[in-house]
């Protein structure tokens, strides 16, 4: 850290950059001077067209000065006439002058709220910071209580950096805070997590001399505790108790939760224990920390022995120390101490039993143990407890979680005969539980019911509806009842704005999320972690990478910590917009940051190099993560496993495959549907059949997906009476076919030119909704395979009237049957409709009409469509070059292109 350099500003003398005006404008001050004491409509008299026309901020900063030192409260309430009843814009130099006058006057709160008022007008400190000093220079009055109070202005607008600017700026010109406004200053800054300019503003309080209060100490401990910087946390506190302060246990507090944070509990004991001998006692706080910071690092026994400590003081053990210890012994399988310390705390009165009850249920409950929970709800009886509704609210919010919602219903029905008042977190649970599960109409009519009970619907229960719609894909629906929630008196919170983003998010839909972050941002609703996350994903999934990476560097500004869930979506989508090699720099730049990542992001790494065929390198990569710590998993494994399969690399996936079972690592349904996949796409139908029975034998039953691969290759091999057995089979199985299923008996009839069947079978499939992209692509290959190409650009038409639209594959199968046909023109013209409709043409598409511009020596079209495809960031392949090649060479032309 580098100590701010002060230079040396002078008080002495008028400002240099003041231009003193000339006699026109001394003449209208004077006008204006009379006008301010003059006891005639002040309206009247500035809606006067001389007056309006002429008036300008130097004007007004002029009249002020004049005034400065009178009686500040007319200038004040003229000042005030101009801005709120004429829409007068003043200078920050009027502001300040204003400012000063009201101080002179004593009059603190209106030069304090003038101030703030400046600062909403999003004036940059410096601009601020300059009037103020400026102001000082005219009016020969100098009291720091201004820059004070500006720093103030900046924090209750929660601008904690440009605050921190201020104090620079008066550091830079010899201008020292109080003490309390340096207190409020850091304080703002942990806030949004500047640990590093909390440390920095204290360290230059030390070095300037300017001795720190209690609450300056407790700040910069606590940012020494998250920098995790401990032995300056340590130090600082001794600087605390050497400076004759009259000290309190709260920076003490704040030391303990720094130690329990970082395992280092029971030196945070001896320094509970050290208190007494500082005339110091531990209270409520102190002793909570210590019990959770012991139930951190599993020492339940002593932190049993301080809750024990803590009733033989008479204090109160919090809700989350009680079940954390509580759920901690419970863990541990000592069910019968937790018990005995439920009733302990029922004893003394301190803790009612019927709270404690409900903490255990409550930690059972999250933990998935319910039928525990339901013996412990059974007990409560017998112990002479009744359950309120926080106890009902703990079993229904528990129930819904598990997707038990029709016995979350019967209890909720209960509630009622119990004659306990329904809350609306119970609600909330049940709405949430019919949400999940994409039932919204029951949602709906439970969110009638409860406004019909007089509950009022909060945040979270918009939110479960809103985010319900939005896994729908009824965008609609969840952005009108984000829109009613103020309407009805509901703040919208951050869990709500991120909810409708990531809706928008998952539709592709990025200009509305982008729009409604910066909504949410203008309302002070400070996205979280989450919410980055959700908006980089979606930008990723369109391939804008720049836009990922600068919402993932403005996280880092705001104090925000990227996870995997940030770094995952980055790294594919690198490898979507084929960047493997710079996804890979980013893993290592991570690393190097020390930053851990999961399986799940590397992962998605070796999906990028696997997808480029660059199998080898992501096995490489695999070893190199294992060398960093981290153990593959199945998912890393399956994606090695099958992308060898792929490249006929048998014996390398079958010494993977091996290596996995060596490991513990048994394979599941899906790692087996895609080996199987594989060997019918080698041909290699016997194998995937052998592969069919083992995994039955071993006990791992196929799943929708597995028997679809199966019913695909025995249609592939012929054996469509078998495909067709299968498939009742998976009717029994309770495995509905789906729309791949049916695609599979749909592309057998196609490739056998059975195309009255196909079709048959097609509009089955569109009466009952399951029609698609893809359904139609099969039909389209399958009509130009026996050279019916009207009957496939006709099936275009009957694509869209069904709600279903053509995508580049649907495009290119028809422009490749006119390249073959050689009439480039109605391939060019199918070209452009496909442009037209906003589709991104693929390698495959570019790579069909560059081939038959080549052969059919149009070589200018096919190198303009080369460099069309550059400037899209479709990256040409050896096809690409290989046509490109050809046609130079039948043309004897020497343009080599840009590789």
């Amino acid at each position: 850290m580098k100590p701010w350099l002060l230079s040396r500003r002078s008080f002495a003398g008028p400002s240099a950059s003041f231009s003193i005006s000339g006699e026109k404008d001394e003449g209208f001050v004077e006008i204006l001077h009379s006008i301010l004491n003059s006891k005639q409509s002040w309206r009247t008299a500035l809606t006067n067209p001389f007056i309006s026309g002429r008036l300008a901020p130097r004007h007004i900063e002029l009249l002020l000065l004049r005034t400065v030192d009178s009686d500040p409260r007319l200038p004040l309430r003229f000042f005030n006439f101009l801005g709120l009843h004429l829409g007068f814009l003043h200078s920050p130099l009027s502001f300040s002058i204003l400012t000063l006058s009201l101080l002179r006057a004593n009059f603190h709160w209106p030069a304090s709220s003038l101030l703030h008022s400046l600062v909403s007008r999003r004036t940059s400190p410096s601009v601020a910071f300059d009037a103020l000093l400026k102001s000082h220079d005219l009016c020969r009055f100098s009291p720091t209580l201004a820059f004070d109070f500006l720093i103030q202005a900046y924090l209750q607008n929660r601008m904690a950096l440009d605050a921190h600017g201020v104090l620079k700026l008066m550091l830079g010109s010899r201008l020292f805070p109080e003490t309390r406004t340096v207190s409020d200053l850091m304080n703002g800054l942990l806030k949004i997590r500047r640990f590093d300019l909390v440390s920095e503003v204290f360290d230059e309080m030390l070095r300037l001399g300017i001795r720190p209060d209690v609450f300056v100490y407790t700040a910069a401990v606590r940012s020494f505790c998250e920098l995790k910087d401990l032995v300056r946390a340590r130090e600082t506190v001794s600087h605390m108790e050497m400076s004759g302060l009259n000290l309190n246990v709260v920076p003490y507090n704040v030391f303990l939760h720094g130690l329990c944070k970082c395992s280092r509990v029971f030196e945070a004991v001896e320094i509970k224990n050290s208190l007494e001998s500082k005339n110091l006692k531990a209270d409520v706080v102190s002793y909570c920390t210590l019990v959770l910071g012991l139930c951190k690092v599993e020492e339940f026994c002593v932190a049993v022995e301080m809750v024990k400590e803590m009733l033989d003081h008479g204090l109160v053990p919090s809700e989350a120390a009680s079940s954390a210890v509580i759920e901690g012994l419970r863990r541990k399988g000592r069910v019968q101490e937790a018990f005995d310390l439920v009733d302990k705390l029922g004893k003394f009165g301190l803790i009612p039993n019927l709270f404690a009850y409900n903490a255990l249920m409550n930690s059972l409950c999250k933990n998935g143990k319910f039928d525990e929970a339901e013996s412990l709800f059974a007990k409560m009886e017998e112990k002479g407890l009744f359950p309120n509704d926080v106890t009902y609210s703990i079993l229904i919010d528990s129930l819904c979680k598990s997707g038990k919602i029709e016995d979350a219903l019967l209890l909720f029905d209960r509630v009622g005969k119990e004659g306990i008042k329904a809350t609306i977190y119970m609600y909330n649970s049940i709405i949430n539980g019919y949400c999940r599960s994409g039932k919204l109409s029951e949602a709906e009519r439970l969110f009638c019911e409860l406004r019909e009970r007089g509950l009022t619907p909060n945040a979270s229960t918009y939110t479960s509806l809103i985010s319900g719609y939005c896994k729908q894909g009824d965008l609609d629906t969840a952005l009108k009842l984000h829109c009613q929630m103020p309407e009805n008196g509901v703040l919208r919170n951050t869990r709500t704005f991120t909810a409708i983003i990531s809706g928008f998010c998952r539709a592709n839909m990025m200009g509305k999320a982008a729009e409604l972050f910066d909504e949410m941002v203008e309302l002070n609703v400070m996205p979280n972690e989450v919410t980055y996350n959700v908006m980089i994903e979606g930008y990723c999934m369109i391939g804008d990478t720049v836009r990922a990476f600068e919402l993932y560097d403005a996280m880092g500004e705001r104090g925000l910590v990227p996870d995997n869930y940030t770094y995952r979506p980055l790294v594919s989508g690198l490898c979507l917009t084929g960047r493997v090699s710079e996804a890979k720099e980013f893993v290592d730049d991570l690393h190097s940051e020390n930053r851990v990542l999961n399986n799940m992001s590397v992962s998605a790494l070796l999906h990028g190099f696997c997808r480029e065929g660059r199998v080898s390198d992501a096995h490489s990569v695999c070893q190199e993560m294992v060398g960093r710590g981290l153990k593959m998993d199945l998912v890393c494994y399956s994606i090695l496993i099958y992308a060898f399969l792929k490249q006929k690399e048998i014996l390398r996936s079958n010494s993977l495959a091996k290596e996995m079972v060596v490991k513990g690592i048994e394979p599941d349904n899906v790692l087996y549907t895609s080996i199987i996949d594989a060997y019918s796409r080698l041909g290699n139908f016997t194998v995937s059949l052998h592969l069919w029975y083992k995994m039955v034998r071993e006990g791992c039953y196929p799943n929708a997906v597995t028997y679809t691969v199966l019913i695909n290759i025995l249609c592939k091999a012929g054996f469509v009476d078998k495909a067709k057995l299968l498939c009742k089979e998976m009717l029994v199985s309770s495995f509905l076919p789906n729309i791949i299923t049916y695609g599979c008996f749909l592309d057998n009839l196609s490739r056998e030119g059975n195309m009255i069947e196909a079709m048959d079978l097609h509009k089955v499939l569109i009466r009952r909704r399951l029609a698609n992209t893809v359904t139609y692509n099969i039909l389209l290959k399958g009509f130009c395979r026996i050279g019916r190409i009207q009957d496939a650009v006709e099936l275009i038409a009957d694509m869209v009237s069904n709600g279903v639209f053509p995508d580049c594959i649907s495009y290119s199968t028809l422009i490749h049957e006119y390249c073959k046909a050689g009439n480039l023109e109605r391939a060019f013209k199918l070209w452009d409709e496909m442009l037209g409709h906003g589709l991104k043409p693929d390698t495959l598409a570019y790579n069909l009409l560059i081939h038959a511009c080549s052969v059919n020596g149009q070589m200018t079209q096919a190198f303009k469509l080369h460099d069309e495809m550059i400037r899209s960031h479709v990256k040409p392949n050896f096809a690409t070059y290989a046509a490109l090649l050809h046609g130079t060479c039948l043309k004897g032309k020497s343009r080599v292109p840009n590789k």
